[in-house]
């Protein structure tokens, strides 16, 4: 199998194990952005992936959700923050640059533009990749939604008055989790594989769960943000998916279908059993 992963430091209690080689990789693994790994399970050249919650609603057909394992928080996120010289509710008419990397981030900030902040922004895609921050800043905005690495480094660095963490805008508009991006697997592919590779992900999780410090550690090396803050956000973030969850993300669906963003429909998990 080909097998998706982030190449952000938010995968690591995922794939930590696996890069260990203390759990056998379940195929051949794929690094990419999430918009990158979004287009690569659609067409069909991976067979499993992290994907975008958004993304899976608009290909639910084609795809089936593996249980248990998402990328989620019940509060902040730290990872996905709107940046702003300006407070939010003088964003109206404003530009806002948003990351091509994360389509369901793009989608959450919308909702709350328009249902919560009540605001209309002039909203333009950044060329920049979401991890260059210099071009980023070049651009003529007013406020830039970040995601990943590149939001940590930007909080620590201070350069925004304002910052908005979309995780905990989202639980205190609604009381829920936010879950922002799912396993699935495609339709077509062998069920005994995804099955196996499945395992092998919730085994993988369970050591990076129980390994955080070094896994932060190694997050702080990486990309230059304090240890501190990189143990803070590993473990603030929600790796499970249960019905708490669920209910998260059927009300984040439900709004979307509303607007027409995702088609009405259910989710459908793997049968692991």
């Amino acid at each position: 199998m080909r097998v998706g992963r982030i190449g952000y430091i938010n995968c690591a209690p995922i794939y930590g194990a696996i890069d260990r080689e203390i759990v056998p990789a379940p195929g051949e693994l794929v690094t990419g952005t999430p918009a990158e790994l979004n287009d690569l399970l659609v067409a069909g050249e991976l067979d499993v992936s992290v994907i975008s919650a958004v993304e899976y609603a608009r290909h639910a057909r084609d795809l089936v959700l593996l249980p248990d394992i998402a990328i989620s928080c019940d509060g902040p996120v730290r990872s996905v923050a709107l940046f702003s010289r300006r407070t939010v509710d003088q964003l109206d008419g404003r530009t806002v640059l948003l990351s091509a990397s994360s389509r369901t981030s793009v989608a959450l900030l919308e909702l709350l533009c328009r249902e919560v902040w009540k605001v209309k922004p002039k909203f333009a895609e950044a060329r920049a990749e979401a991890q260059d921050l210099e071009t980023l800043a070049a651009l003529p905005h007013e406020a830039v939604l970040v995601i990943g690495d590149a939001a940590l480094t930007l909080a620590a660095r201070g350069t925004y008055p304002h910052r908005y963490d979309l995780g905990a805008e989202w639980k205190t508009w609604t009381g829920l989790p936010f879950v922002f991006a799912v396993w699935a697997a495609r339709r077509s592919a062998d069920r005994d594989a995804v099955r196996r590779g499945h395992a092998a992900l919730l085994v993988s999780r369970a050591w990076g769960l129980a390994h955080l410090d070094e896994l932060a550690a190694d997050a702080a090396r990486a990309t230059g943000v304090p240890l501190g803050a990189c143990r803070e956000y590993l473990g603030g973030l929600d790796y499970a998916f249960t019905y708490k969850h669920l209910a998260g993300l059927t009300d984040f669906f439900r709004r979307l279908a509303a607007d027409g963003i995702v088609p009405d429909g259910s989710l459908q998990f793997l049968q692991v059993a």
